[in-house]
C-alpha cells in the first residue's frame, strides 16, 4: 500500500464546534444539575451549535459542506458493499454511516434542546412524560456518542489513519 501524503480535512470552525459540543454534552450528562440555569445554558448552547454547523454545511469549506459527504441511499449502499467485500473504502472527510451518525448526533442535541424549551413553558409544566422524553434523549445521545467514538476507533484503524488526532489537528495523516 503506498503511503498518501496528510489531507487538510477539518476547519477550524468544525473543530471548534467538534469539541465544544462534546464539552456541553459532557457536562450536562455529568456535570451539572439537571433543571438548573447552568444546564439549560449548557443545552441552549449546544443547540445553537448545531444550528451554526447546519449553516456551515451549506456555506462552509469543502469538507464541512453536506454536498460532500451526505449520507444518500447510494452512498451507504456502496460503502456498504465495499466493507463486506473485504475493501476499505477512502473518504477524505465522513464516510457515509459517519455522516448518518453526525445528523442523527445533531437531531438528538436539537430534541434535547426542544424538549428542555418545552418544560419551561406553562403548558408543559411539571409534565412527566416530557421529562421522560428529555431524560431518553440524553440517554440515546450519549450510547450514540458512544457507538460514535467506537466507530471513529475503528475506522481510523481500517484506514489507517488517527481520527481523533484529525478532529483536533484537522489534518488527516496515514501510517
Amino acid at each position: 500500500m503506498t503511503p498518501r501524503p496528510p489531507v487538510r480535512v477539518w476547519d477550524p470552525f468544525v473543530r471548534l464546534f467538534h469539541w465544544s459540543l462534546v464539552t456541553c454534552i459532557v457536562l450536562n450528562q455529568f456535570v451539572l444539575e439537571a433543571g438548573e440555569w447552568p444546564h439549560e445554558i449548557a443545552g441552549y448552547t449546544a443547540s445553537g451549535l448545531v444550528a451554526a454547523r447546519v449553516l456551515w454545511g451549506f456555506v462552509g469549506s469543502r469538507h464541512a459542506r453536506f454536498a460532500d459527504f451526505f449520507p444518500t441511499p447510494a452512498r451507504l449502499r456502496a460503502h456498504t458493499q465495499a466493507l463486506l467485500a473485504g475493501e476499505t473504502p477512502h473518504h477524505v472527510g465522513h464516510n457515509p454511516y459517519g455522516a448518518l451518525m453526525m445528523l442523527a448526533l445533531m437531531a438528538l442535541v436539537l430534541a434535547l434542546g426542544l424538549t428542555g424549551w418545552m418544560q419551561d413553558l406553562d403548558a408543559f409544566w411539571g409534565e412527566e412524560w416530557l421529562q421522560d422524553l428529555h431524560e431518553w434523549l440524553a440517554n440515546g445521545l450519549l450510547a450514540a456518542a458512544g457507538l460514535h467514538v467506537a466507530a471513529a476507533l475503528v475506522m481510523g484503524r481500517l484506514e489507517r489513519t488517527r481520527l481523533v488526532r484529525a478532529m483536533v489537528t484537522g489534518e488527516k495523516r496515514y501510517y
